[in-house]
């Protein structure tokens, strides 16, 4: 039996076999990883496509925020009340109501006879700075 040669691919590589595999390995991991990125994109267009629909601004909020923010306004439109959510007034201005969303953000809504309308979601360092509705 005659001893078997490597033969030089035009792709540069050595090997055994009629096809580099090496290179056709990497075509495939290059074609999967295309594939992923455009995924991600499409993804990240969709998520940003929500953004529109939103009565407040939730763009520069982390996306869990943004996800319990939403639940909060989709069950304040349909009546449900405030304190189900542990909400409180605020003792200078009672118009004014803080829930918290999570242990770092609070949603700020204002209480108009009997639908509460939220203003906004600040981040414990900006509501504490703020002061709403002073």
């Amino acid at each position: 039996m005659p001893k078997r040669r490597k033969k030089t691919f035009p792709c540069g590589h050595k090997g055994y076999g009629r096809v580099c595999h090496r290179c056709a390995q990497e075509q495939v991991v290059q074609t999967q990883e295309a594939r992923h990125r455009d995924l991600k994109r499409q993804e990240k267009a969709a998520w940003e496509a929500t953004f529109e629909c939103d009565p407040i601004d939730l763009k520069s909020l982390p996306t869990h925020v943004v996800r319990k923010s939403r639940t909060i306004i989709n069950a304040l439109n349909e009546q449900q009340d405030y304190r189900e959510f542990g909400g409180k007034r605020l003792r200078h201005n009672r118009h004014v109501i803080s829930i918290p969303i999570t242990r770092n953000y609070r949603m700020i809504c204002r209480h108009d006879g009997k639908i509460t309308v939220p203003q906004a979601v600040l981040s414990h360092e900006e509501y504490n700075v703020k002061k709403p509705g002073s």
